[in-house]
């Protein structure tokens, strides 16, 4: 059974690094609400949703993607790249320990959210918060695992999965990126089809799939159309309350086959 590895909110959750946008009051009820409702649209996708333990301490804890990247029955626990964020990646470890094969990096910094998987390729973004030591590091691990690492370097947003998501398979059988082609170079990718989101909706790139859905935040409905209109069973998920701290949909769950 696909499993969702999700953590809550802390309640130091306003106080949140933050890189591209201007820090706005945050109902933390609202907040914990939306959160919820992210974790039912997971179960109700028909995947396992596993909280880590909370970390009260840590603002941005509950963006858990950051902390690891799973490869099969692999994790390797990242370096992020703010440094406020470094503790959080100890419970992450200690939480996947006994699912999976656990590997560190040592080196340099480098947040999950940079990391698009496609079959056995990673794109890998260099930002503020993933470097080109994180990057060489990783390339290392995860070539003895047998994925091969791509570096797209991006500045105009705060991680590669910002601008763009794999999205699955459309109706033809290919490989779709979702991707917004202001912030990430579309020539980056191969081998699959670049479907661009709405002009008006620079967030919209950020899908998650889970099962045979979509999870497409609600305030994109454009790009949500576009998405449908390639035959993907998309469901709008309300995170506005979430996305003030620079939230996606995909940074705030690790997804195990």
């Amino acid at each position: 059974m696909p499993t969702a590895f999700t953590r809550g909110l802390s309640p130091t959750f306003a106080a949140c690094e933050l890189t591209h946008l201007d820090r706005k009051p945050i109902d933390l009820a609202r907040a914990e609400r939306q959160h919820r409702a992210y974790e039912a649209a997971l179960a109700d996708a028909g995947l396992e949703v596993v909280r880590l333990p909370d970390l009260p301490g840590h603002a941005d804890s509950v963006f858990v993607e950051d902390t690891a990247i799973l490869l099969g029955e692999h994790a390797i626990i990242t370096r992020p790249g703010a440094q406020s964020r470094r503790d959080e990646t100890d419970s992450t470890a200690e939480s996947l320990s006994d699912r999976f094969i656990v590997h560190r990096l040592t080196r340099g910094k480098l947040d999950g959210g940079d990391v698009l998987r496609i079959g056995k390729r990673l794109y890998v973004g260099q930002s503020s918060r993933s470097d080109c030591a994180g990057i060489v590091n990783l390339a290392g691990l995860a070539g003895r695992l047998g994925y091969e690492v791509v570096e797209v370097p991006h500045e105009r947003c705060l991680h590669l999965k910002t601008g763009a998501t794999h999205v699955g398979h459309d109706s033809a059988g290919r490989d779709v990126v979702l991707i917004n082609p202001d912030w990430i170079d579309p020539n980056a990718f191969e081998d699959v089809f670049l479907l661009p989101s709405h002009p008006l909706e620079s967030f919209g790139a950020n899908a998650l799939r889970a099962g045979d859905r979509l999870l497409h935040a609600a305030a994109y409905p454009y790009t949500a159309e576009r998405l449908r209109a390639l035959g993907f069973d998309v469901e709008d998920v309300d995170i506005g309350e979430l996305e003030k701290a620079e939230a996606g949909l995909t940074c705030m769950s690790l997804i195990a086959d």
